[in-house]
């Protein structure tokens, strides 16, 4: 949960907001606690990639949504993880990629040869800035090792890797702290829907040198 008695600093634009204090609140229903309860549980390991292929992803999440505070509050890969382990799929896919948890696992092993190309190890275990290069040349469509096997490396990035992790993200209360969002607002819904309006149980976005006024709204908002 979130610091209640915190002030804005870097990256706390809603000061004091913590968006699981709606749990018994009509912001949610019995559904919407449900399934935050689900991801609230998954635990930090690996149940569809392999224990390399985890480690692998967990370096991308690092490097795609990094986190400030260590250990990561949001499990990345994780929610990834069980996301294709479930068989939860977009239920699209562009023509020439290959069915989600595919995908990942072609683009995981293809990472790791360009890795050991370029640098002589995996690609979790390259520096910070070499794996932020290798990241770029992906997403520009300039890896071409054979073991991509016909699917374009700027096609994965966009179409899985980047999507999926940044999709994984956001998709954990911790994050939606981040942002001020509350959530599926289930049965309540929102009302004031005009530019800048919020309602009572949206958070306050903490403005420059009104940062108290924001704490103690949203000290309340539920």
């Amino acid at each position: 949960m979130a610091d209640r008695t915190s002030q804005r600093g870097p990256g706390n634009v809603y000061p004091g907001y913590d968006v699981l204090a709606k749990w018994n609140s009509p912001s949610w229903n019995d559904k919407t606690r449900d399934v935050i309860s689900h991801r609230l549980a998954v635990a930090n390991e690996p149940r569809f990639f392999t224990a390399e292929e985890f480690e692998s992803v967990t370096a991308m999440a690092n490097r795609i949504v990094p986190q400030a505070r260590w250990p990561s509050r949001i499990p990345v890969a994780a929610l990834l993880d069980r996301k294709l382990q479930d068989g939860v799929l977009d239920g699209y896919r562009p023509a020439g990629m290959r069915r989600d948890g595919e995908a990942w696992r072609v683009g995981l092993n293809a990472f790791n040869a360009e890795a050991r190309s370029f640098y002589g190890l995996r690609f979790a275990e390259i520096a910070g800035p070499d794996q932020d290069a290798l990241l770029q040349r992906c997403e520009a469509g300039e890896l071409h090792a054979r073991e991509w096997v016909g699917m374009p490396s700027g096609a994965f990035f966009k179409h899985r890797l980047l999507r999926d992790l940044v999709l994984a993200y956001y998709s954990h209360p911790a994050a939606w702290n981040e942002i001020g969002w509350g959530g599926p607002a289930s049965p309540r819904g929102y009302v004031r829907l005009d530019f800048d309006d919020r309602d009572p149980w949206e958070a306050a976005e903490a403005k420059p040198g009104d940062e108290v006024t924001a704490l103690r709204i949203n000290r309340h908002v539920r």
